[in-house]
């Protein structure tokens, strides 16, 4: 089992753009990591650069301690899975598996063997006389599995290899995968954009933004604790709600949480109130995921919203519906503005009114932001500091409820808030560590 690291990993293309942004990360043996983030993130730069299709601009990678940055790709032990299969069409099935045994110039007798062992694992004993053109998407998969993993690597990897396929294909691909990657032992490295996919195959998952790593933990961890509000909008559906809230300290009795035209308040003999009244007076994000609110009567007492239902989405198991609760939304753009990592790198997101840029077709005004920067430069780093604050978009509270409910749009409702399940942001986007689980 092959481990791997990335030592302080920098790729800058020729034309000046930054692909991968001084990465560190650690793959342990048998480990199933997946590199998850939306495309162009970088995810598969990485890939390339563990395969050594890529040379790293600077830093290390690492195999089994080894530095490996001026092995070659045939050298180090690895097989990779492509998105777009790369079967030989001319050869069959069988030709197309046995082929890595071939340029290994493996004997006849045990590279059969070899091949009808991976093929039944598989589920394509039967079609190891056909060609690729006369194949499904999910068996062409199967055949490009068959062909990496009868090679018996040390490491596997996987670029979005389930993409191109149907939902249906791809649930149960990825059950497969991971359950043979874990049966074989061998250490693998998926990359994909899919957070399904990630949260329900890894060991742990790498988030990625712009080329810098954003948070690394178990799919319990970065989802129960997003180490950046990034990852806390990025993972989950629906996504997480995401609100800026005033903080204002009522020494000995609770800390307010104020959110518009609502507030909610942490008792002082909670752990988390301690930590979150150091921004007295300040503005912070507060995050709560659909699971934390329920519906409940106006008048039930405890930690309630009320608002009334903008919308309604309607998905056969379950309804969302969206309320406006008189707050204001946080919203982070996937791909716009700087990146920033988890302890370290460029800490700012790009607030919400460069964000609302792009939809209202509005440049900005260059004469504010050079007073801004003038008056300060930590505003310029700020969720909750922008320019465009005539243009901010009241908060849509996502709220799950029984199927086609007898609700429609313009109803009240209340909703009570799970008080433990709330996270916290400060304004540069870092999240709060209340130590809180």
């Amino acid at each position: 089992m092959t481990t791997v690291a990335l030592k302080d990993v920098t790729k800058v293309f020729q034309d000046g753009t930054v692909a991968v942004d001084r990465i560190n990360l650690d793959v342990n043996g048998g480990e199933f990591m997946v590199l998850l983030g939306p495309s162009g993130c970088g995810k598969s730069t990485v890939l390339r650069m563990v395969a050594g299709l890529e040379d790293p601009t600077a830093g290390a990678v690492l195999l089994d301690g080894e530095l490996a940055n001026d092995l070659s790709p045939r050298d180090r032990k690895v097989a990779m899975v492509f998105q777009d299969f790369a079967l030989y069409p001319h050869m069959t099935v069988g030709d197309n598996i046995a082929f890595p045994l071939r340029l290994a110039k493996v004997d006849p007798l045990p590279r059969g063997e070899r091949v009808a062992d991976v093929a039944s694992a598989l589920g394509i004993g039967d079609v190891l006389g056909r060609k690729p053109s006369q194949l499904s998407g999910g068996q062409r998969q199967r055949v490009a599995m068959g062909r990496a993993i009868v090679r018996r690597p040390g490491l596997f990897l996987m670029d979005e290899p389930l993409s191109n396929l149907d939902s249906g294909l791809r649930a149960e691909l990825r059950a497969e995968i991971s359950g043979l990657t874990r049966e074989l032992g061998v250490t693998t490295i998926y990359v994909t954009h899919d957070q399904a996919e990630a949260l329900t195959m890894a060991d742990r998952v790498a988030i990625m933004r712009k080329g810098v790593l954003q948070d690394v933990g178990t799919p319990t961890q970065v989802y129960g604790r997003p180490a950046t509000l990034y990852v806390a909008a990025f993972l989950g559906s629906p996504r997480m709600n995401l609100l800026e809230a005033s903080v204002y300290v009522h020494l000995d009795r609770y800390v307010a949480l104020n959110l518009g035209d609502q507030s909610l308040y942490l008792p002082w003999d909670d752990i988390r109130s301690r930590v979150v009244a150091h921004y007295h007076g300040e503005r912070i994000v507060v995050g709560m995921r659909a699971e934390a609110l329920t519906p409940v009567a106006p008048d039930t007492p405890g930690h309630v919203l009320q608002g009334r239902i903008r919308y309604l989405e309607h998905h056969g198991h379950e309804s969302l519906a969206f309320l406006d609760i008189g707050a204001t939304a946080i919203v982070v753009d996937e791909m716009s503005g700087p990146a920033e990592g988890a302890g370290g790198g460029q800490r700012g997101l790009r607030r919400f009114g460069q964000v609302m840029q792009r939809f209202t077709g509005r440049s900005g005004d260059a004469e504010e932001a050079s007073t801004e920067q003038a008056q300060g430069g930590n505003n310029r780093n700020s969720v909750l500091n922008d320019p465009g604050r005539h243009h901010r978009r009241p908060a849509e509270l996502a709220v799950r409820l029984a199927p086609y409910p007898a609700v429609s749009s313009g109803h009240p409702l209340a909703v009570s808030v799970r008080m433990d399940a709330l996270h916290f942001f400060d304004e540069r986007g870092d999240r709060i560590d209340v130590g809180w689980r």
